[in-house]
């Protein structure tokens, strides 16, 4: 078997995956945002209407709540995002610190395979996960453990995409442990 290197992604490779990332969750900004904008137009018109229908007033008013939370969750996941990448470029300052590795693992699985998906339009992977919601925050550095975690899923995708082409292709991230504690 011919040993292959691997390359880490380019500034590129790696830019287009996280403004993929930050796409997703922006598109959803914008539309319930759209559809909030139509759904305080049509408010405005029922509330001059004689008789006022109070319980379609209050239909309307409790969809545009539910998209007033979409908006914010996705906002607020745009700015996990964004904060996940400024502490990843960030110079490790040593300290530890609690940390999700469920979360960390997450992000850089995602931004891996976007960054993968970015180089190879045609590359599909799917991704299961599988992570113990009992560990908790852990004290680790962030900046190192990510660049670790990064690493290691970007040599899973690649070794993924050495596959024949019509097998499939499946990366699956299984829980974390908590030192002292064994697998099941």
């Amino acid at each position: 078997m011919p040993f292959v290197s691997w390359q880490p992604p380019s500034l590129g490779e790696l830019t287009a995956g996280i403004a993929h990332e930050i796409q997703n969750p922006l598109n959803f900004v914008n539309n319930f945002s759209e559809l909030s904008v139509d759904l305080a137009k049509e408010i405005n018109e029922v509330i001059d209407q004689e008789p006022l229908d109070k319980a379609f007033v209050k239909e309307l008013m409790s969809d545009l709540s539910q998209n007033q939370d979409k908006i914010n969750h996705h906002g607020k996941r745009a700015a996990a995002i964004v904060s996940g990448i400024l502490q990843h470029a960030r110079t490790s300052t040593g300290t530890k610190e609690p940390t999700d590795l469920n979360a960390l693992a997450e992000e850089y699985l995602r931004l891996s395979y976007h960054g993968l998906r970015a180089k190879d339009p045609n590359f599909n992977a799917t991704m299961e996960t599988h992570f113990d919601p009992a560990i908790g925050k852990v004290d680790v550095i962030p900046q190192d453990m990510g660049r670790v975690l990064l690493n290691l899923i970007n040599n899973a995708f690649y070794a993924a995409k050495q596959r024949i082409t019509g097998l499939n292709r499946h990366l699956r991230l299984s829980r974390f442990l908590k030192p002292g504690k064994s697998a099941r």
